[in-house]
């Protein structure tokens, strides 16, 4: 087993090392030298597009094809995605593994899932004329550089919109940059472009000369924490110099004739330049060492790290972390170091074991989470184990100590061990997982159809594993050629039981396969209805549909089903489909009498309603603006109702509604106040409050009136219209049909308390202690008194007295003494 510092190199005052990923990456025929290799974040996939400026030998048509090719890190082909949309002028990764491509009209394509699937955008403001350059990516965005060096920036793929940057200055672009709007002051992204001798940095509204002299730049690249910048003269030289250019960091000259192929950041400390097979990595103070390699080499820059890739081999270059360097390096005398060694002295059941624990003893937790942090720093199994064996050991000598750090360790480096197999070929870092998130390592997975390790992984860090479900039996209803039944039973038979499956979202799938049969029966086990209706109504399924919709009892999806039936289909087929459901009916009519009264009209017609299209026209005729429309409304409503012998009572109220229409519209005329519209009783009583009382006798007369009524409404009219002698004089008669007590409320509601005494003594319906108490609302208590004492109620009057005024009491009190007893 070799020692964990045998890829160590020391650099200036830090060291670096040189991890062996892969062997034997790529076929020897697959000449990578000839190809543009560009590696997603956080270890992800790499795309491979054959590099159109170098001559390649003929291999045949089939090879001939351009094509994107999706390869993992080990060299495991993923997909292979057939081109011939134009020129391709960038192409790049998103930080959750979307490939990228824009094409020299500025057409862009989004693969999300590295199947092939994709969404597409333009990128507009002048690229279809001028053409795309060249492009440069960050985390979630883009920047294209046009052939006017106009730069137009996109800052998010989900909803993109393309926006012009500061106008550039002219002259021709040598090199380009970019800084992520993360690491700049304005939040917005910033463009870094090497313009003959100096560099201009050009934002969303400013373009800014840095007043250099030493330009042209083959090369400029910023550090991942956008705080250093990189660049490389004509004469062979690296600076590294803050990103705002106030201070010049290093200088390291190549002493190469060739300008390199590339330059990126290995993490935040050091650069590497790569020439056809030739690296240097360059550290603090423009210290350098070089690595060789059999052929091409590409470098794809990570967080903390730089992969580089060759047919042969796929290498992870990087710093020595801090607390790995202080267990390993050669004589460190650090808790954590004398604690691994510890372990090491226990398995050989030394005695020095206890010495080193002891000597450590005050320290001991510091070694302990330095040695479980450095245990995911490791990518060989044998030192990830020995590290937590010290920290377990370690921490079993405390008397109070959290493993909870201890556990997330064991627990990841359990997951990335997974990942990096070669057939999986993830080699993450535990720094990107951390960054990445265990969720999106298993989108990861899933997007590369590795279904069963997503699932353990989910179910090993306790996730959710419903999207892998469902993105297996959407791949399923793809790609399978069994018969449709089949894959039916065997997607329901997997999935029914877990919890969180969308089975409208498996449906939606086979329904873009052009298998509709088969996502009309997935749609049967969507539990939700409001999932399955818009799938159903983009299936064309609408009967299906508005069925689960009146099932499901949601009187807005219904609705919604019913208004996009009624845009769709002819007004016959639409009333074909709700005549047999009478929820839906219901639901109709009862929204058209509201909305739409032509179609409720033609509903009552389809379904021979006569009654109800009858009351309808009815109801248009009293809305009319002239007699002639109203008459002409009452006649169609009539002539609704003309044969049907159970609607006589119906048919006789509409006539004497067109026979109130033409009285009313010449009341109108002789009276000069509008009457149209008005009820037979609301009719009577403005006339009379008018003063038309003859009109109102003849009419209630005419129309039969009931006798109750129309003595009720002449009251309410007299007393509205304040006609006290008209109301006396209808107080003249012995008797009334509605009584004598209405008069008394009415009137003195309406404030007269003298002319509304005058009815009590009428009320002789009444009780001697209710006519009493109408005398006290008259304010007349000496007389309500009178009433209490014709009955001998001696308790009422004392009550009464204890209400009275002081000018009643007196003859209240008089009473009261002739009905005791002596």
């Amino acid at each position: 087993m070799s020692g964990p510092t045998t890829d160590w190199e020391k650099i200036g005052d830090k060291f670096y090392r040189k991890i062996q990923l892969y062997t034997a990456v790529f076929d020897e025929d697959l000449e990578l030298e000839n190809y543009v290799v560009i590696g997603a974040p956080y270890s992800g996939a790499l795309a491979l597009q054959r590099d159109a400026s170098k001559l390649q030998s003929y291999r045949g048509t089939s090879a001939a094809k351009s094509s994107l090719d999706i390869y993992s890190c080990a060299g495991k082909l993923i997909r292979r995605i057939n081109w011939d949309k134009g020129s391709i002028r960038g192409l790049g990764w998103s930080d959750d593994e979307k490939l990228l491509v824009i094409t020299e009209d500025g057409t862009v394509r989004c693969y999300y899932d590295l199947q092939g699937d994709f969404t597409q955008f333009s990128l507009g403001n002048g690229a279809e004329e001028l053409g795309v350059k060249e492009c440069k990516f960050w985390s979630s965005g883009f920047v294209a550089l046009l052939s006017n060096n106009q730069l137009i920036s996109v800052s998010r793929y989900d909803e993109p919109r393309p926006k012009l940057l500061a106008p550039p200055p002219e002259g021709n672009v040598s090199s380009w940059a970019l800084i992520a709007p993360t690491y700049t002051l304005s939040r917005s992204v910033e463009v870094l472009l090497s313009i003959g001798p100096t560099i201009y940095v050009i934002d969303a509204t400013d373009s800014e000369d840095r007043v250099l002299q030493n330009g042209p730049f083959t090369h400029v690249s910023i550090s991942p924490n956008g705080e250093f910048a990189a660049l490389y003269t004509e004469d062979g030289k690296l600076w590294v110099v803050s990103s705002d250019f106030q201070n010049k960091l290093s200088e390291y000259d190549t002493r190469a004739k060739t300008v390199p192929k590339d330059v990126q950041w290995c993490g935040n400390s050091s650069v590497v330049l790569a020439w056809e097979d030739e690296i240097h990595m360059v550290g603090p103070n423009g210290a350098a060492s070089q690595h060789y390699y059999d052929g091409r080499v590409h470098l794809v820059a990570d967080i903390d790290g730089v992969r580089v890739i060759s047919n042969e081999v796929c290498e992870f270059l990087q710093k020595v972390p801090d607390v790995t360097e202080a267990i390993f390096r050669l004589g460190s005398t650090s808790p954590a170091s004398v604690l691994l060694d510890a372990v090491d002295q226990l398995e050989k059941r030394s005695p020095k074991a206890d010495d080193n624990i002891q000597l450590i003893r005050p320290n001991l937790v510091e070694a302990v989470d330095a040695c479980v942090e450095a245990a995911g720093n490791e990518y060989d199994v044998h030192w990830q184990k020995q590290l937590l064996k010290a920290a377990s050991f370690g921490k079993s000598v405390l008397d109070l100590y959290s493993s909870d750090d201890f556990v997330d360790m064991c627990e990841a480096l359990r997951v990335l061990n997974a990942v990096r197999y070669y057939e999986i070929g993830l080699p993450i870092s535990h720094d990107q997982f951390i960054r990445l998130g265990p969720e999106r390592l298993v989108q990861r997975l899933i997007n590369r159809r590795e279904y069963l390790l997503a699932l353990r992984v989910s179910e090993y860090l306790r996730l959710p594993a419903e999207k892998i479900y469902i993105h297996w039996a959407s791949q399923k209803v793809r790609v399978s050629t069994d018969d449709e039944d089949n894959i039916c039973r065997l997607i329901v038979s997997k999935l029914r039981d877990k919890r969180g499956v969308s089975f409208e979202e498996i449906a939606r799938a086979a329904h873009d396969e052009g298998r509709s049969r088969l996502a009309t029966e997935l749609l049967n086990y969507e539990p939700r209805a409001g999932k399955q209706v818009p799938l159903l109504l983009l299936m064309e399924e609408d009967e299906i549909a508005l069925d689960k919709a009146i099932e499901s009892g949601d009187t807005d999806l219904i609705y919604f089903v019913l208004l996009h039936l009624r845009s769709k289909l002819p007004l016959t087929s639409f009333f074909r489909v709700i005549n047999n459901r009478p929820t839906a009916s219901a639901l109709v009519e009862s929204s058209a009498r509201a909305q739409d009264e032509d179609l409720l009209t033609d509903l009552y017609y389809q379904d021979d309603r006569r009654l109800d299209a009858a009351m309808l026209l009815f109801r248009e005729s009293l809305s009319q603006p002239t007699l002639d429309t109203s008459i002409h409304k009452l006649k169609l409503s009539s002539n609704s109702l003309a044969d049907s012998k159970p609607h006589v009572f119906e048919l006789r109220a509409i006539d004497e509604a067109g026979k109130l229409l033409r009285l009313q519209e010449g009341y109108n005329q002789d009276i000069g106040e509008p009457f149209t519209g008005l009820s037979l009783n609301a009719t009577l009583f403005k006339l009379t409050r008018l003063g038309y009382s003859a009109r109102a006798k003849k009419l209630a007369a005419d129309f039969k009136a009931p006798e109750k009524s129309v003595w009720w409404i002449r009251l309410r009219a007299l007393v509205a219209k304040r006609d006290w002698a008209e109301l006396e004089e209808m107080g003249k008669p012995r008797n009334s049909s509605i009584g004598w007590e209405p008069f008394f409320n009415e009137i003195l509601g309406a404030g007269n308390t003298k002319l509304a005494s005058t009815f009590i003594s009428k009320c002789t319906t009444l009780s001697p202690s209710e006519r009493a108490e109408m005398w006290v609302k008259c304010g007349m208590q000496v007389e309500a008194a009178k009433e209490l004492s014709k009955v001998k109620d001696i308790q009422g009057l004392e009550s009464l007295k204890n209400k009275a005024t002081a000018s009643a009491v007196g003859e209240i009190e008089r009473m009261i003494a002739k009905l005791r007893p002596r």
